[in-house]
């Protein structure tokens, strides 16, 4: 019962975040989601609602690299894969949006490897 008072109140923090926090054209919006096993990222434009680069410890092209790595040392890897993608698409600056998840450990993780592949915010 407890955990999904948890899940629920992640959710309203998350909306009620999504209120001020809007990723526009020139500056998308960073959204990180976490489960037990993995951590997922996406660069998304709410003006048009697209997902315009992600990346996952799902990923086909990350999975490999994963494996032996603890789940911080993974969302680092998975924010550096993040940030060069949206590199790749001339992304440099985006609003971080944390999906309504405590800013340490995973979370905190994802955003130094997106700072450190070069993405600004």
């Amino acid at each position: 019962m407890a955990k999904n008072n948890r899940s629920l109140a992640r959710q309203r923090r998350h909306v009620r975040v999504r209120k001020q926090v809007f990723g526009t054209t020139e500056r998308p919006r960073l959204n990180v989601f976490k489960s037990l096993s993995g951590i997922y990222a996406q660069v998304i434009d709410d003006i048009d609602g697209n997902t315009l680069v992600s990346a996952s410890t799902i990923d086909k092209d990350l999975r490999e690299k994963m494996k032996g790595l603890k789940k911080t040392e993974q969302a680092k890897a998975i924010g550096q894969a993040v940030a060069e993608r949206a590199k790749s698409k001339g992304i440099s600056s985006v609003v971080f949006d944390r999906g309504g998840f405590r800013y340490v450990g995973r979370v905190k993780a994802l955003a130094d490897g997106a700072r450190e592949g070069g993405l600004q915010f």
